[in-house]
Protein backbone atom coordinates (compact mmCIF):
# COMPACT_ATOMS: atom_id res chain seq x y z
CA UNK A 1 0.00 0.00 0.00
CA UNK A 2 1.36 3.41 -1.01
CA UNK A 3 2.34 5.96 1.59
CA UNK A 4 0.96 9.28 0.34
CA UNK A 5 2.31 12.74 1.07
CA UNK A 6 -0.34 15.22 0.03
CA UNK A 7 0.04 18.95 0.81
CA UNK A 8 -3.22 20.62 1.81
CA UNK A 9 -3.84 24.33 2.31
CA UNK A 10 -6.27 24.43 5.23
CA UNK A 11 -6.71 28.20 5.03
CA UNK A 12 -8.05 27.90 1.49
CA UNK A 13 -10.78 25.41 2.37
CA UNK A 14 -12.23 22.83 0.01
CA UNK A 15 -10.04 20.05 1.41
CA UNK A 16 -11.78 17.27 -0.50
CA UNK A 17 -11.29 19.11 -3.82
CA UNK A 18 -7.64 19.77 -2.97
CA UNK A 19 -7.05 16.12 -2.13
CA UNK A 20 -8.76 14.97 -5.33
CA UNK A 21 -6.65 17.40 -7.38
CA UNK A 22 -3.41 16.20 -5.80
CA UNK A 23 -4.25 12.55 -6.37
CA UNK A 24 -5.40 13.24 -9.92
CA UNK A 25 -2.12 15.02 -10.65
CA UNK A 26 -0.08 12.17 -9.17
CA UNK A 27 -1.89 9.67 -11.40
CA UNK A 28 -1.47 11.79 -14.52
CA UNK A 29 2.26 12.32 -14.08
CA UNK A 30 2.94 8.69 -13.21
CA UNK A 31 3.76 9.02 -9.52
CA UNK A 32 0.80 6.74 -8.84
CA UNK A 33 1.06 3.93 -11.36
CA UNK A 34 -1.92 1.93 -12.68
CA UNK A 35 -2.95 -0.76 -10.19
CA UNK A 36 -1.43 1.03 -7.17
CA UNK A 37 -3.52 0.47 -4.04
CA UNK A 38 -4.33 3.61 -2.08
CA UNK A 39 -4.56 3.78 1.73
CA UNK A 40 -7.89 3.07 3.32
CA UNK A 41 -9.94 6.22 3.78
CA UNK A 42 -9.69 6.01 7.57
CA UNK A 43 -5.89 5.60 7.47
CA UNK A 44 -5.32 8.43 4.99
CA UNK A 45 -7.62 10.71 6.98
CA UNK A 46 -5.56 10.06 10.10
CA UNK A 47 -2.30 10.74 8.21
CA UNK A 48 -3.59 14.02 6.80
CA UNK A 49 -5.41 15.01 10.01
CA UNK A 50 -8.71 15.50 8.25
CA UNK A 51 -12.12 13.93 8.67
CA UNK A 52 -12.73 10.58 6.99
CA UNK A 53 -15.52 12.24 5.01
CA UNK A 54 -12.95 14.42 3.22
CA UNK A 55 -11.07 11.36 1.94
CA UNK A 56 -14.26 9.47 1.06
CA UNK A 57 -15.50 12.45 -0.97
CA UNK A 58 -12.17 12.76 -2.82
CA UNK A 59 -12.07 9.01 -3.56
CA UNK A 60 -15.67 9.01 -4.79
CA UNK A 61 -14.96 11.95 -7.12
CA UNK A 62 -11.97 10.18 -8.70
CA UNK A 63 -13.91 6.91 -9.00
CA UNK A 64 -16.64 8.80 -10.85
CA UNK A 65 -14.05 10.33 -13.17
CA UNK A 66 -12.46 6.94 -13.87
CA UNK A 67 -9.10 7.59 -12.22
CA UNK A 68 -9.74 5.14 -9.35
CA UNK A 69 -11.51 1.80 -8.95
CA UNK A 70 -13.02 0.80 -5.61
CA UNK A 71 -14.23 -2.70 -4.78
CA UNK A 72 -15.60 -4.01 -1.49
CA UNK A 73 -13.01 -6.13 0.24
CA UNK A 74 -10.24 -5.16 -2.21
CA UNK A 75 -9.77 -1.48 -1.43
CA UNK A 76 -9.20 1.44 -3.78
CA UNK A 77 -6.73 1.23 -6.68
CA UNK A 78 -5.54 3.43 -9.50
CA UNK A 79 -7.50 2.38 -12.59
CA UNK A 80 -5.56 0.09 -14.91
CA UNK A 81 -6.58 2.09 -17.99
CA UNK A 82 -5.09 5.29 -16.65
CA UNK A 83 -1.49 5.77 -17.74
CA UNK A 84 0.92 8.64 -17.49
CA UNK A 85 0.92 10.63 -20.74
CA UNK A 86 3.73 9.71 -23.08
CA UNK A 87 6.32 12.38 -23.57
CA UNK A 88 5.48 13.73 -26.98
CA UNK A 89 8.51 14.34 -29.19
CA UNK A 90 9.31 17.96 -29.65
CA UNK A 91 8.12 19.27 -33.01
CA UNK A 92 10.88 19.45 -35.57
CA UNK A 93 12.06 23.03 -35.78
CA UNK A 94 13.61 24.22 -38.99
CA UNK A 95 15.83 27.05 -37.82
CA UNK A 96 15.70 28.69 -41.23
CA UNK A 97 12.05 28.30 -42.27
CA UNK A 98 9.46 27.87 -39.49
CA UNK A 99 6.54 25.92 -40.94
CA UNK A 100 3.24 27.39 -39.82
CA UNK A 101 3.41 30.22 -37.32
CA UNK A 102 5.35 33.31 -36.37
CA UNK A 103 6.78 36.16 -38.42
CA UNK A 104 7.14 35.44 -42.14
CA UNK A 105 8.60 37.42 -45.05
CA UNK A 106 5.02 38.14 -46.12
CA UNK A 107 3.92 39.41 -42.70
CA UNK A 108 2.74 43.03 -42.50
CA UNK A 109 3.94 45.63 -40.01
CA UNK A 110 1.48 44.96 -37.21
CA UNK A 111 2.42 48.18 -35.42
CA UNK A 112 0.55 49.89 -38.22
CA UNK A 113 -2.72 48.12 -37.49
CA UNK A 114 -5.46 50.82 -37.41
CA UNK A 115 -6.43 50.22 -33.80
CA UNK A 116 -8.53 53.34 -33.28
CA UNK A 117 -10.52 52.99 -36.50
CA UNK A 118 -11.00 49.27 -35.97
CA UNK A 119 -12.11 49.93 -32.40
CA UNK A 120 -14.61 52.46 -33.72
CA UNK A 121 -16.03 49.80 -36.05
CA UNK A 122 -16.26 47.25 -33.23
CA UNK A 123 -17.98 49.82 -30.99
CA UNK A 124 -20.44 50.61 -33.75
CA UNK A 125 -21.24 46.91 -34.09
CA UNK A 126 -21.71 46.38 -30.37
CA UNK A 127 -23.91 49.44 -29.90
CA UNK A 128 -26.14 49.13 -32.98
CA UNK A 129 -26.66 45.47 -33.75
CA UNK A 130 -29.64 43.64 -32.24
CA UNK A 131 -28.86 40.78 -29.89
CA UNK A 132 -30.11 38.20 -32.38
CA UNK A 133 -27.24 39.16 -34.73
CA UNK A 134 -24.83 37.40 -32.35
CA UNK A 135 -26.61 34.05 -32.68
CA UNK A 136 -25.49 31.22 -34.96
CA UNK A 137 -25.41 32.81 -38.36
CA UNK A 138 -25.12 31.88 -42.00
CA UNK A 139 -21.97 29.70 -42.30
CA UNK A 140 -21.26 31.53 -45.53
CA UNK A 141 -20.81 34.79 -43.65
CA UNK A 142 -22.98 37.71 -42.58
CA UNK A 143 -24.81 39.28 -45.55
CA UNK A 144 -23.50 42.79 -44.79
CA UNK A 145 -19.86 41.72 -45.15
CA UNK A 146 -20.49 39.70 -48.30
CA UNK A 147 -22.25 42.72 -49.81
CA UNK A 148 -19.36 45.07 -48.99
CA UNK A 149 -16.71 42.59 -50.15
CA UNK A 150 -18.47 41.97 -53.44
CA UNK A 151 -18.42 45.70 -54.17
CA UNK A 152 -14.79 46.02 -53.08
CA UNK A 153 -13.59 43.08 -55.19
CA UNK A 154 -15.40 44.40 -58.25
CA UNK A 155 -13.95 47.86 -57.80
CA UNK A 156 -10.37 47.00 -56.81
CA UNK A 157 -9.71 43.52 -58.24
CA UNK A 158 -11.97 43.60 -61.32
CA UNK A 159 -13.69 40.48 -60.00
CA UNK A 160 -17.00 39.20 -61.36
CA UNK A 161 -18.62 38.30 -58.06
CA UNK A 162 -21.98 38.54 -56.34
CA UNK A 163 -22.61 38.40 -52.57
CA UNK A 164 -24.28 35.00 -52.86
CA UNK A 165 -21.11 33.57 -54.47
CA UNK A 166 -18.90 34.70 -51.57
CA UNK A 167 -18.10 32.58 -48.53
CA UNK A 168 -16.37 34.11 -45.52
CA UNK A 169 -13.60 31.84 -44.22
CA UNK A 170 -10.79 31.89 -41.69
CA UNK A 171 -8.13 32.93 -44.20
CA UNK A 172 -6.84 31.73 -47.56
CA UNK A 173 -5.60 28.43 -46.10
CA UNK A 174 -9.06 27.43 -44.94
CA UNK A 175 -10.59 28.63 -48.19
CA UNK A 176 -8.16 26.47 -50.15
CA UNK A 177 -8.83 23.44 -47.92
CA UNK A 178 -12.59 23.77 -48.31
CA UNK A 179 -12.34 24.26 -52.07
CA UNK A 180 -10.17 21.15 -52.50
CA UNK A 181 -12.51 19.16 -50.29
CA UNK A 182 -15.52 20.15 -52.38
CA UNK A 183 -13.79 19.69 -55.74
CA UNK A 184 -12.36 16.28 -54.87
CA UNK A 185 -9.17 17.10 -56.76
CA UNK A 186 -6.70 14.21 -56.96
CA UNK A 187 -3.80 15.93 -58.75
CA UNK A 188 -3.32 19.63 -58.06
CA UNK A 189 -0.74 21.54 -60.08
CA UNK A 190 1.30 24.06 -58.11
CA UNK A 191 3.97 26.56 -59.11
CA UNK A 192 7.60 25.54 -58.82
CA UNK A 193 8.93 27.10 -56.66
CA UNK A 194 6.03 27.44 -54.27
CA UNK A 195 5.34 28.06 -50.58
CA UNK A 196 6.26 24.92 -48.62
CA UNK A 197 3.46 25.66 -46.17
CA UNK A 198 0.88 24.77 -48.82
CA UNK A 199 2.13 21.23 -49.37
CA UNK A 200 0.85 19.60 -46.13
CA UNK A 201 -2.42 21.49 -46.50
CA UNK A 202 -2.91 20.14 -50.03
CA UNK A 203 -2.07 16.60 -49.00
CA UNK A 204 -4.35 16.73 -45.97
CA UNK A 205 -7.17 17.70 -48.33
CA UNK A 206 -6.52 14.47 -50.23
CA UNK A 207 -4.76 15.92 -53.29
CA UNK A 208 -1.32 15.18 -54.68
CA UNK A 209 0.74 18.30 -55.47
CA UNK A 210 2.12 18.30 -59.02
CA UNK A 211 4.91 20.86 -59.47
CA UNK A 212 4.86 22.87 -62.70
CA UNK A 213 7.83 25.11 -63.57
CA UNK A 214 7.51 28.90 -63.43
CA UNK A 215 9.75 31.42 -65.15
CA UNK A 216 9.85 35.17 -65.73
CA UNK A 217 6.37 35.02 -67.29
CA UNK A 218 4.88 32.96 -64.49
CA UNK A 219 3.47 29.45 -64.66
CA UNK A 220 4.41 27.44 -67.78
CA UNK A 221 0.93 26.61 -69.09
CA UNK A 222 2.23 24.16 -71.71
CA UNK A 223 3.89 22.18 -68.91
CA UNK A 224 0.63 22.43 -66.94
CA UNK A 225 -1.31 20.91 -69.85
CA UNK A 226 1.19 18.05 -70.03
CA UNK A 227 1.11 17.41 -66.25
CA UNK A 228 -2.22 15.60 -66.14
CA UNK A 229 -3.38 17.78 -63.24
CA UNK A 230 -7.10 18.21 -62.54
CA UNK A 231 -6.74 21.78 -61.29
CA UNK A 232 -4.05 24.37 -60.61
CA UNK A 233 -3.22 26.60 -57.66
CA UNK A 234 -1.28 29.75 -58.46
CA UNK A 235 -0.52 33.34 -57.41
CA UNK A 236 -0.86 35.21 -60.73
CA UNK A 237 -0.81 38.80 -59.45
CA UNK A 238 2.48 38.35 -57.57
CA UNK A 239 4.04 34.90 -57.61
CA UNK A 240 5.37 33.68 -54.31
CA UNK A 241 8.31 33.53 -53.94
CA UNK A 242 9.79 34.99 -57.17
CA UNK A 243 7.56 38.07 -57.34
CA UNK A 244 6.77 37.83 -61.07
CA UNK A 245 3.36 38.52 -62.62
CA UNK A 246 1.63 36.01 -64.87
CA UNK A 247 2.12 37.52 -68.33
CA UNK A 248 -0.87 38.43 -70.57
CA UNK A 249 0.03 35.60 -72.94
CA UNK A 250 0.17 33.04 -70.15
CA UNK A 251 -3.13 34.34 -68.72
CA UNK A 252 -4.81 33.75 -72.08
CA UNK A 253 -3.25 30.27 -72.35
CA UNK A 254 -4.40 29.41 -68.83
CA UNK A 255 -8.00 30.34 -69.59
CA UNK A 256 -7.85 28.30 -72.81
CA UNK A 257 -6.45 25.34 -70.84
CA UNK A 258 -9.96 24.85 -69.49
CA UNK A 259 -9.29 23.34 -66.04
CA UNK A 260 -10.27 24.61 -62.60
CA UNK A 261 -8.04 27.44 -61.35
CA UNK A 262 -7.55 28.18 -57.64
CA UNK A 263 -6.35 31.79 -57.50
CA UNK A 264 -4.50 32.86 -54.35
CA UNK A 265 -4.78 36.66 -54.34
CA UNK A 266 -2.66 37.01 -51.22
CA UNK A 267 -1.12 40.51 -51.48
CA UNK A 268 -2.53 42.14 -54.63
CA UNK A 269 -3.39 45.35 -52.74
CA UNK A 270 0.29 46.26 -52.61
CA UNK A 271 1.45 47.12 -56.13
CA UNK A 272 3.76 50.16 -56.05
CA UNK A 273 4.67 50.94 -59.66
CA UNK A 274 1.15 50.87 -61.14
CA UNK A 275 -2.37 49.65 -60.47
CA UNK A 276 -2.46 45.91 -59.81
CA UNK A 277 -3.44 43.53 -62.58
CA UNK A 278 -7.05 42.41 -62.29
CA UNK A 279 -7.71 38.96 -60.93
CA UNK A 280 -8.12 35.92 -63.17
CA UNK A 281 -11.56 35.28 -61.72
CA UNK A 282 -12.85 38.31 -63.60
CA UNK A 283 -11.91 36.61 -66.88
CA UNK A 284 -13.46 33.20 -66.20
CA UNK A 285 -15.76 33.32 -63.16
CA UNK A 286 -17.21 29.93 -64.12
CA UNK A 287 -13.84 28.17 -63.66
CA UNK A 288 -11.76 30.29 -61.29
CA UNK A 289 -12.07 30.13 -57.51
CA UNK A 290 -10.68 33.33 -56.00
CA UNK A 291 -9.33 33.33 -52.44
CA UNK A 292 -8.19 36.37 -50.47
CA UNK A 293 -7.95 37.70 -46.94
CA UNK A 294 -7.01 40.66 -44.77
CA UNK A 295 -3.95 38.84 -43.40
CA UNK A 296 -1.51 41.02 -45.38
CA UNK A 297 -3.57 44.21 -45.49
CA UNK A 298 -4.61 44.29 -41.82
CA UNK A 299 -3.39 41.40 -39.64
CA UNK A 300 -3.10 37.60 -39.91
CA UNK A 301 -4.53 37.21 -36.42
CA UNK A 302 -7.96 38.43 -37.53
CA UNK A 303 -8.41 35.17 -39.49
CA UNK A 304 -10.80 36.75 -41.96
CA UNK A 305 -10.80 35.73 -45.59
CA UNK A 306 -13.14 34.91 -48.45
CA UNK A 307 -13.73 32.54 -51.32
CA UNK A 308 -15.48 33.65 -54.52
CA UNK A 309 -16.63 30.62 -56.47
CA UNK A 310 -19.04 29.65 -59.25
CA UNK A 311 -22.60 29.31 -57.98
CA UNK A 312 -22.71 25.52 -57.59
CA UNK A 313 -19.27 25.37 -55.96
CA UNK A 314 -20.05 28.33 -53.71
CA UNK A 315 -23.08 26.50 -52.37
CA UNK A 316 -21.00 23.38 -51.70
CA UNK A 317 -18.20 25.34 -50.02
CA UNK A 318 -20.78 27.14 -47.86
CA UNK A 319 -22.25 23.79 -46.80
CA UNK A 320 -18.80 22.40 -46.05
CA UNK A 321 -18.00 25.48 -43.96
CA UNK A 322 -21.15 24.95 -41.92
CA UNK A 323 -20.33 21.28 -41.36
CA UNK A 324 -16.77 22.14 -40.35
CA UNK A 325 -17.24 24.82 -37.69
CA UNK A 326 -20.51 26.74 -38.25
CA UNK A 327 -18.83 29.82 -39.69
CA UNK A 328 -16.58 32.73 -38.69
CA UNK A 329 -16.97 35.01 -35.62
CA UNK A 330 -19.75 37.46 -36.38
CA UNK A 331 -18.51 40.52 -34.47
CA UNK A 332 -15.33 40.68 -36.53
CA UNK A 333 -17.33 40.18 -39.73
CA UNK A 334 -19.68 43.06 -38.94
CA UNK A 335 -16.70 45.19 -37.92
CA UNK A 336 -14.94 44.56 -41.25
CA UNK A 337 -18.15 45.35 -43.11
CA UNK A 338 -18.38 48.70 -41.29
CA UNK A 339 -14.68 49.34 -41.87
CA UNK A 340 -15.16 48.79 -45.60
CA UNK A 341 -18.39 50.77 -45.81
CA UNK A 342 -17.02 53.85 -44.05
CA UNK A 343 -13.83 54.02 -46.14
CA UNK A 344 -11.50 53.03 -43.28
CA UNK A 345 -10.07 50.10 -45.23
CA UNK A 346 -9.25 52.19 -48.30
CA UNK A 347 -7.59 54.90 -46.18
CA UNK A 348 -5.54 52.30 -44.34
CA UNK A 349 -4.38 50.75 -47.63
CA UNK A 350 -3.37 54.10 -49.09
CA UNK A 351 -1.27 54.89 -46.03
CA UNK A 352 0.38 51.46 -45.75
CA UNK A 353 0.99 51.28 -49.50
CA UNK A 354 2.99 54.53 -49.37
CA UNK A 355 5.00 53.36 -46.37
CA UNK A 356 5.72 49.89 -47.72
CA UNK A 357 6.91 51.40 -50.99
CA UNK A 358 9.36 53.62 -49.07
CA UNK A 359 10.62 50.62 -47.13
CA UNK A 360 11.06 48.49 -50.22
CA UNK A 361 12.87 51.29 -52.04
CA UNK A 362 15.20 51.81 -49.07
CA UNK A 363 16.06 48.10 -48.85
CA UNK A 364 16.59 47.66 -52.59
CA UNK A 365 18.76 50.80 -52.75
CA UNK A 366 20.90 49.52 -49.88
CA UNK A 367 21.28 46.13 -51.57
CA UNK A 368 22.26 47.71 -54.88
CA UNK A 369 24.84 49.94 -53.22
CA UNK A 370 26.38 47.52 -50.72
CA UNK A 371 25.73 44.07 -52.21
CA UNK A 372 25.51 44.62 -55.98
CA UNK A 373 26.28 40.95 -56.55
CA UNK A 374 22.76 40.18 -55.28
CA UNK A 375 20.08 40.43 -57.95
CA UNK A 376 16.64 41.71 -56.88
CA UNK A 377 13.95 40.03 -58.96
CA UNK A 378 10.22 40.48 -59.32
CA UNK A 379 7.89 43.46 -59.62
CA UNK A 380 7.60 46.34 -57.16
CA UNK A 381 4.85 44.85 -55.08
CA UNK A 382 3.90 42.88 -52.01
CA UNK A 383 5.76 42.66 -48.72
CA UNK A 384 8.85 40.69 -49.77
CA UNK A 385 11.71 40.78 -52.26
CA UNK A 386 13.20 37.80 -54.06
CA UNK A 387 16.99 37.86 -53.98
CA UNK A 388 19.18 35.78 -56.28
CA UNK A 389 22.40 35.21 -54.37
CA UNK A 390 25.97 34.88 -55.64
CA UNK A 391 26.86 31.32 -56.62
CA UNK A 392 29.43 31.03 -53.84
CA UNK A 393 26.94 31.98 -51.10
CA UNK A 394 25.43 29.26 -48.95
CA UNK A 395 21.67 29.78 -49.17
CA UNK A 396 20.65 28.50 -45.68
CA UNK A 397 23.59 30.36 -44.12
CA UNK A 398 22.53 33.61 -45.78
CA UNK A 399 18.95 33.23 -44.55
CA UNK A 400 20.15 32.36 -41.05
CA UNK A 401 22.46 35.41 -41.03
CA UNK A 402 19.56 37.64 -42.05
CA UNK A 403 17.35 36.13 -39.36
CA UNK A 404 20.06 36.70 -36.77
CA UNK A 405 19.84 40.40 -37.66
CA UNK A 406 16.11 40.39 -36.97
CA UNK A 407 15.07 40.22 -40.62
CA UNK A 408 12.33 37.92 -41.90
CA UNK A 409 14.16 35.69 -44.36
CA UNK A 410 13.71 32.22 -45.84
CA UNK A 411 15.87 30.21 -48.26
CA UNK A 412 14.22 29.32 -51.56
CA UNK A 413 15.73 25.83 -51.74
CA UNK A 414 12.97 24.19 -49.63
CA UNK A 415 10.40 25.82 -51.94
CA UNK A 416 11.82 24.20 -55.08
CA UNK A 417 10.99 20.86 -56.67
CA UNK A 418 13.76 21.20 -59.25
CA UNK A 419 17.27 22.67 -58.85
CA UNK A 420 17.80 26.40 -59.12
CA UNK A 421 20.32 29.11 -58.27
CA UNK A 422 20.76 30.08 -54.61
CA UNK A 423 18.10 32.56 -53.59
CA UNK A 424 16.44 34.04 -50.55
CA UNK A 425 13.12 35.70 -49.75
CA UNK A 426 13.39 38.79 -47.56
CA UNK A 427 10.48 40.62 -45.97
CA UNK A 428 10.68 44.41 -45.83
CA UNK A 429 7.37 45.39 -44.21
CA UNK A 430 8.90 45.60 -40.72
CA UNK A 431 12.21 47.16 -41.77
CA UNK A 432 12.00 50.95 -41.18
CA UNK A 433 13.57 53.16 -43.82
CA UNK A 434 16.27 54.38 -41.44
CA UNK A 435 17.34 50.82 -40.60
CA UNK A 436 17.60 49.34 -44.10
CA UNK A 437 21.14 50.44 -44.92
CA UNK A 438 22.50 49.29 -41.56
CA UNK A 439 20.83 45.90 -41.83
CA UNK A 440 22.26 45.29 -45.30
CA UNK A 441 25.69 46.43 -44.15
CA UNK A 442 25.60 43.97 -41.25
CA UNK A 443 24.46 41.19 -43.59
CA UNK A 444 27.39 41.95 -45.87
CA UNK A 445 29.81 41.76 -42.95
CA UNK A 446 28.37 38.45 -41.73
CA UNK A 447 28.50 36.85 -45.15
CA UNK A 448 32.12 37.97 -45.58
CA UNK A 449 33.03 35.92 -42.51
CA UNK A 450 33.84 38.88 -40.33
CA UNK A 451 32.48 39.53 -36.85
CA UNK A 452 30.30 42.45 -35.86
CA UNK A 453 31.27 44.45 -32.81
Amino acid sequence: MTDLHVPLDRDRGGLAAQLAAELRGSIRDGRLAPGTRLPASRDLAADLVVSRGVVVEAYEQLVAEGFLVSRVGKGTHVAAAVAAPRQAPLPRQDTVCAPFYGHRPTSPDLSGFPRERWLASVRHVLTTLPSDAFDYGDPGGVPELRQELAGYLKRVRAADVRPENLIIVGGVAQGLSLSLLVLGVERLAIEDPSSPRQIPLIRRAGATPVPVPSDDEGLDVKALAASGADAVLLTPAHHYPTGVVLSPGRRAELIEWGGIVLEDDYDAEFRFDRDPVGCLQGLAPDRVILSGSVSKSLAPGLRLGWVAAPEDLASAVRQARGELDLGSPVIEQYALAHFLRTGGYDRHLRRTRREYRRRRDALVTALNEQLPEIRVRGIEAGLHVYLELPDDWDEPAAAAAAQALGLAAEPVGPMRFSPGPPAMVLGFARVPVHRAAGAVRELKVRMSGQSID
